[in-house]
């Protein structure tokens, strides 16, 4: 009987066959996206809802009458001596801000003040209100008037973070960083809507037009 030719070792040298390429998942990514979105709407929308009111009353500043209730004038006595040596501080005007609001129910932080002869002229401004104070630097008499804020100039002032603060001008970004990252996972998933995706871009691309058309003919 012949024998069988034998089959060739094969080489140490061979590669191994390549893995195969994963495919991407659209099916996993556009729920990630749809997680994602409900996420950010669950963390946003509260805020959302806000910014859109008070820019709808930044719209219409009178709806709720004045922005300021202004309080009747009230004197208080500064300690002389005290008052001096606010005088000799490298900042005269804040250090006998500091001296007023150590002795005297304000609202708003002190935001900046002059000197005129032998008064002194500080302003606090805030969220909360503002108060104007005229201090005679001789006599250590300080005259204050509040304007106390009402909730539409609250609400204006917290909407462009107007003397709101650091923190909450913070809060403002991170908002809007929400808000953006909200919208964009928005639009990634509007590909997932096969049947609905050309009208979706239609009306995005609508939009994108209305807004060029407002600003170039309709704005001052």
């Amino acid at each position: 009987m012949t024998p069988r030719p034998e089959k060739p070792a094969a080489s140490s040298s061979s590669k191994p066959a390549s893995k195969p390429r994963k495919k991407f998942n659209k099916g996993a990514f556009y729920r990630t996206c749809r997680m994602l979105h409900a996420y950010l709407s669950a963390g946003a929308f509260i805020a959302l809802m806000f910014f859109a009111l008070s820019g709808l009353l930044l719209n219409h500043p009178g709806w709720f009458g004045a922005d300021r209730k202004d309080a009747a004038p009230v004197e208080i006595q500064l300690a002389q001596g005290e008052v001096a040596e606010a005088a000799q501080a490298d900042d005269p005007a804040e250090a006998l801000a500091g001296l007023v609001k150590a002795n005297a129910s304000v609202k708003g932080a002190y935001r900046d003040g002059d000197f005129m002869d032998e008064e002194a002229f500080l302003r606090f401004t805030g969220v909360k209100g503002t108060t104007d104070v005229i201090v005679n630097t001789e006599t250590g008499l300080a005259e204050i008037e509040v304007s106390r804020a009402n909730l539409t100039s609250i609400i204006h002032d917290l909407h462009r973070g107007k003397d709101a603060g650091a923190v909450w001008k913070a809060f403002i970004d991170v908002t809007a960083l929400l808000i953006m990252a909200m919208s964009l996972v928005g639009l990634i998933l509007f590909f997932s809507l096969r049947f609905r995706l050309a009208t979706s871009m239609k009306i995005i691309g609508g939009t994108v037009v209305a807004f060029t058309v407002l600003y170039l003919f309709f704005t001052v």
